[in-house]
């Protein structure tokens, strides 16, 4: 039933052709960055590495699909959430709008059903997100400029990692990178279950990030205490990946934080479907 279910609403998520921008968008802008790089990005890297190519010996060529895919998982993982939330965060509002939810309620399927669905559907479509981003920035990347070894600017330094010890820092980055996605989207969800409109969820959604982020970002002790805590922080986690060396525990404890909010957001979001008055 369940299987059934999620992929009725896939079906859902397909027909609408919002779930298509996202996706394009990404196409689009990934599709300029590589063409920008690709006629000047010499000089942009020079800018950056200039003073330390006399002192650094390279495989290859600074400029690789290695560094392309970093430079470009840098620039949108920040701008994804907001495309996932989009599609996500209609989920149940749409139907609220539309007036298709009390028909849903109605079959004799559980809410609980209904709305893990909806859970899974959504995980879905931001796993299709991911699988867009991975392709065009690292597949592309490589067919476009090659391979090489990676160079990775630090607040502390430079690190260089060699051709043979990168791919599986990104698959596991891009793991992350869906963790954090499928918390936002579990969010947007959540809220979703509180709204009659499309509108309110996405811009709530958004207007959380921008102040966890805000609060994240603020070097203020006041929030020393919570900001370990705030899901947007470890957000950009993927980027442990790329230290040398690896640090497991902040890895661990990024990936519990993440599961926490889903864990929770999952719970607020049944408690509510489950409340949910039809007749209104």
């Amino acid at each position: 039933m369940i299987i059934k279910s999620t992929y009725n609403e896939l079906l859902k998520i397909a027909y609408k052709p919002r779930s298509y921008i996202g996706i394009a968008g990404i196409m689009i802008i990934i599709a300029i960055i590589l063409f920008a790089m690709k006629v000047d990005g010499s000089f942009y890297i020079s800018l950056i590495t200039g003073q330390f190519e006399q002192s650094l010996l390279f495989e290859g060529t600074i400029l690789n699909g290695n560094l392309i895919a970093y430079i470009i998982i840098q620039m949108l993982i920040i701008h994804v959430p907001l495309l996932i939330a989009f599609v996500t965060g209609d989920l149940i509002s749409g139907e609220s709008a539309m007036g298709t939810i009390r028909l849903l309620l109605t079959k004799p399927v559980s809410r609980n059903t209904i709305l893990l669905s909806k859970f899974f559907a959504s995980c879905i479509y931001t796993f299709i997100v991911i699988l867009c981003l991975a392709f065009m920035s690292f597949v592309l990347g490589k067919l476009f400029f090659g391979v090489g070894d990676l160079i990775v600017l630090k607040s502390d330094g430079l690190i260089v990692f060699q051709e043979n010890d990168i791919t599986w820092r990104f698959l596991y980055g891009f793991a992350i990178a869906f963790l954090s996605l499928v918390t936002v989207a579990t969010l947007a969800l959540t809220l979703s279950c509180f709204s009659e409109n499309s509108i309110g969820p996405i811009v709530t959604t958004m207007g959380i990030i921008l102040l966890f982020t805000i609060i994240g970002s603020m070097d203020v002790p006041v929030f020393d205490t919570i900001r370990p805590f705030l899901f947007t922080t470890h957000m950009a986690a993927w980027r442990f990946f790329f230290d040398d060396p690896l640090n497991m525990t902040h890895i661990l404890y990024s990936i519990a934080i993440l599961v926490a909010h889903i864990s929770v957001l999952l719970a607020i979001a049944f408690y509510k479907f489950n409340k949910k008055d039809i007749l209104s």
